[in-house]
């Protein structure tokens, strides 16, 4: 019985009971699996980008606050990940993943989004905010990866999601909230579904083949405002992380370090998340 697949199956119908568009979308010949609500807010549409993992499940208790500001939200699930298929377009690695990410910002969002990236997900948008600045308005990193680090530390990373026992996701799971959800400690053998899948698997060994990070100048050259949200309690990056980003993000760039956040706010603080990203859209006059 695939008890999480049912859990996941389960909110997708309670977000589509509740007005939120579940969709597959043709993205460059890739099917991408995508949540769409339309909002009531003046805002750019806002684009949530999920980590090595993650999915846009993980977003979801922060659809309907950010449509009350955002005239639309989208959630795409990265191939290989929550309701998308593998990646069809070669060999699964993480530039693949930014490659759709760019197309399903084009040929889907069609406008320039607020784009908030947690995790692997932020190192992608950093990306696509350098790449190609005219689909991102504003950034939003929110626990971002993607700075240059040790191959040791980048090895340690990477480790935590080489689950091999229910203790390791234990573990995982320990490093990725502020107060790990009783149920997701209970449900450790299910858990281990999300960090053994072929994607993940192979997300992670080009990573650590390539050791590719951002290039320091691709961040001070951002031009558009600049939220980094960090963890009081985060356990899974490196301190050095943050450390970098502070070094070497623009004049423009806000830095906030929030006590009882983890790695993951977005699923335990949702409404404190929603309010960080409203509050940088005011002050951005977005």
């Amino acid at each position: 019985m695939d008890l999480m697949g049912g859990m996941q199956k389960a909110m997708r119908r309670v977000l589509v009971a509740r007005g939120v568009a579940s969709e597959t979308v043709d993205v460059g010949g890739q099917k991408v699996h995508h949540y769409a609500l339309e909002g009531q807010g003046k805002g750019p549409p806002v684009v949530l980008v999920h980590g090595l993992g993650g999915s846009a499940n993980g977003f979801g208790r922060t659809f309907f606050g950010l449509a009350r500001r955002f005239s639309r939200v989208l959630a795409p699930d990265l191939p290989g990940h929550g309701f998308s298929g593998e990646y069809c377009g070669g060999p699964t690695c993480v530039r693949g993943q930014f490659d759709v990410l760019r197309a399903y910002c084009e040929d889907v969002v069609k406008a320039p989004a607020l784009v908030v990236g947690n995790s692997l997900g932020g190192a992608m948008a950093v990306n696509l905010a350098s790449e190609q600045p005219a689909l991102v308005k504003a950034l939003a990193l929110v626990a971002p990866a993607g700075a240059e680090l040790t191959p040791e530390a980048l090895t340690a990373l990477l480790g935590a999601f080489a689950v091999k026992s229910n203790a390791d996701v234990r573990a995982l799971t320990k490093r990725l909230f502020h107060r790990p959800p009783w149920a997701a400690m209970l449900l450790a053998s299910e858990l281990r579904k999300f960090y053994t899948t072929p994607t993940v698997r192979a997300l992670s060994d080009d990573a650590l083949a390539t050791q590719a990070s951002i290039a320091p100048q691709a961040v001070r050259d951002l031009k558009m405002p600049v939220l980094l949200l960090w963890g009081g309690s985060e356990r899974l990056l490196p301190p050095e992380i943050l450390s970098w980003y502070r070094q070497h993000l623009p004049p423009q760039a806000e830095v906030r370090v929030v006590e009882g956040f983890g790695h993951v706010p977005q699923m335990e603080r949702p409404d404190a998340f929603v309010s960080h990203l409203v509050g940088f859209a005011d002050r951005a006059g977005l």
